[in-house]
């Protein structure tokens, strides 16, 4: 078996992976990044609407600054984030969009004389100020005071992820794709890298590290409707998850996100509706208006989704072979608009809808899109559970987005966590030795041989992986989606502990052998499946509404009983995880209060709990 060592490790080579990486080969550090696919096709590519950062810049940004974004990202996560970690983030973020744009990223400029369209068409009639030629520009973004969201067209990701992989290409870091760790290397108590398999081979490699980081993604595609790419897949979550000892922060928390097409789900993003785009009903008539009447289209996506499904069980839904849907609208927008800033949402819409944005409606419907719930690990982005383990980006629970993220600020945290989490690494690595115990590294290579051959062989069972997957997806859109209520929950509770019998009797219908998907599948199906019992018996058990997680049973949001992070342990043997409780933020500059939009009632917290909690921030 070959092995390799280097003083880093990093699982996933997109925004937040490579991102982590850059810190510490420009101080000096060896470093590998893992891929399962290029880098530059990572999941990072595909997001399309920009990052949010308080610049300030444009027309409807004055006056911006990061306070203004820290009480947006607060008030977006309905008061479930780590205020101290959203303070870092939100302070650090205009830093990093300009290191970005001198590492090469070409960012949409300020154009003097320009304006904009904004809520339904109108157009802005304040123009962009003369003197702010040339500085990166913004859009406006759902849940936001002020228009913060730095873009490339609608090509955000895609052109970021290009700039930081040259940029690690200028520093010599080690990327290598089609690389996928199935497990990690500890004692019990440290960390020292992964075993890997290389999905060109098949073969299984050893990859020996001081320091190892999981920056993977998400693990949307557990859900049946999802606008993730096959890749997000849950792997870095699972192989954590797989130790006994890292908990997975807030598994009940889930973003669906208000336009995914139909019938294929792929996201057509926010800056639709940023740009003045609208959402219409079955008669062709804008809704989001009347429910938000200040926020409208631009409430926060858990929002938006809500309202947008609660529209069309009024009977307001387009009906279709594909099931029930409702219209965006960006026609007003014009062919130049749509043409420059919206290319990619124009490229979707004729290769996979055969429609003219420019002329004819856009069908979408709310689909899973984001998982708050992640790797759960300190400010200073260290795994709960392992020496030398660190996270970051959508995989970890760091935890900035609490119960709902605000568009914008995800694809910002890749970078911006990257760099702070990166900037701790090296602290770590700093005078850091560790000694190599050869006997657990072929101990766990040995155990996941015997793994492949058992699912080979069919020593498990003949259960087939596909059909258990499509059990598990049906089940989470019942219980675990936008709505979510007592007894569905319990029944997807039961459900899914049958099917997780069923994932530990899967065997292979191929031989296995080389490049094979099937075999890539069965390795994760009892994990994801674990995953899916986090979400459904911590949803089950939060007795409340707040931010993505909206129990109809239970719609309040209860600050008295719930104002706590969720920390989910999977322990060996057991059919269900082992839920515990953390306080949400250790402090409050900003206390629980009201939202400014989504309406509902709140029960609140214990007066002197919030005023012991609550700082002043110095200026």
């Amino acid at each position: 078996m070959q092995t390799y060592y280097s003083d880093l490790l990093v699982i996933g080579a997109g925004l937040a992976g490579e991102r982590v990486a850059v810190d510490s080969a420009e101080k000096g550090f060896n470093v590998t990044c893992l891929s399962i696919v290029p880098a530059r096709r990572s999941h990072s590519s595909a997001a399309q609407g920009g990052m949010q950062a308080a610049l300030g810049n444009c027309a409807k940004g004055e006056g911006d600054c990061p306070d203004v974004h820290f009480g947006d990202t607060v008030k977006g996560s309905d008061w479930g984030c780590d205020q101290e970690v959203a303070r870092l983030f939100a302070d650090a973020a205009p830093i990093e969009m300009r290191r970005l744009a001198h590492w090469g990223v070409p960012w949409n400029r300020v154009v003097p004389g320009q304006s904009f369209y904004f809520k339904g068409g109108q157009k802005f009639e304040k123009y962009e100020k003369p003197e702010n030629e040339g500085l990166i520009t913004a859009r406006a973004f759902g849940g936001t005071a002020k228009w913060r969201t730095c873009y490339t067209s609608d090509g955000t990701g895609h052109a970021v992820m290009c700039t930081m992989d040259n940029r690690c290409a200028q520093l010599g870091i080690n990327v290598l794709d089609r690389k996928e760790a199935i497990a990690l290397l500890h004692d019990g108590e440290t960390c020292m890298g992964a075993v890997v398999r290389c999905l060109r081979t098949g073969q299984l490699e050893a990859f020996i590290s001081k320091a190892t980081a999981i920056c993977t993604g998400g693990f949307g595609r557990i859900y049946k409707a999802t606008t993730n790419a096959v890749i997000c897949d849950g792997g870095g979550h699972i192989i954590a998850m797989d130790t006994g000892l890292v908990p997975i922060g807030n598994p009940e928390a889930i973003q669906f996100h208000p336009t995914g097409i139909v019938p294929t789900d792929i996201l057509v993003t926010e800056g639709c509706r940023g740009d003045g785009g609208t959402l219409l009903d079955v008669n062709e008539e804008r809704f989001m208006n009347i429910y938000e009447p200040e926020k409208a289209e631009l409430a926060s996506r858990d929002v938006v989704s809500r309202w947008m499904t609660h529209h069309m069980r009024e009977g307001k839904g387009v009906k279709s072979a594909y099931g029930e849907h409702l219209w965006l609208d960006i026609r007003h927008l014009g062919d130049k608009h749509i043409s420059t800033k919206l290319r990619e949402v124009d490229e979707i819409c004729h290769h996979f809808l055969g429609v003219d944005p420019r002329t004819e409606l856009i069908p979408v419907r709310p689909t899973q899109h984001y998982t708050m719930a992640g790797i759960r690990t300190n400010k200073d982005g260290a795994a709960y559970g392992l020496k030398g383990l660190f996270s970051a980006g959508e995989v970890a629970c760091w935890d900035m987005h609490g119960f709902n993220r605000l568009g914008g600020n995800s694809l910002a945290e890749t970078v911006v966590a990257g760099g702070i989490i990166g900037a701790k690494i090296v602290e770590f690595l700093e005078g850091y030795e560790t000694k190599l115990k050869t006997e657990i590294v072929t101990q766990e290579c040995k155990k996941q041989e015997q793994r492949i051959k058992d699912l080979i062989s069919g020593r498990n069972g003949s259960e087939n992986v596909y059909d258990v997957r499509n059990d598990m997806q049906e089940a989470l859109m019942k219980g675990c989606f936008v709505f979510r209520n007592g007894p569905d929950l319990e029944e997807t509770v039961e459900t899914l502990q049958k099917v997780l019998e069923r994932a530990g009797r899967v065997g292979l219908q191929s031989d296995g052998t080389g490049v094979n998907h099937e075999l890539a599948a069965a390795l994760k199906i009892k994990g994801q499946v674990k995953l899916a019992l986090m979400i459904a018996k911590a949803a089950l058990d939060r007795t409340e509404s707040r931010g993505s997680h909206n129990r109809v049973d239970f719609p309040e949001r209860n600050d008295a009983e719930w104002l706590t992070r969720t920390l989910a342990y999977w322990k060996e043997g057991e059919t269900l995880p082992e839920l515990q409780y953390e306080d949400a933020s250790q402090v409050f500059e900003i206390p629980p209060g009201e939202r400014g939009y989504g309406g509902g009632t709140i029960i609140p917290a214990d007066e002197q709990f919030v005023k012991e909690r609550t700082i002043k921030k110095d200026k």
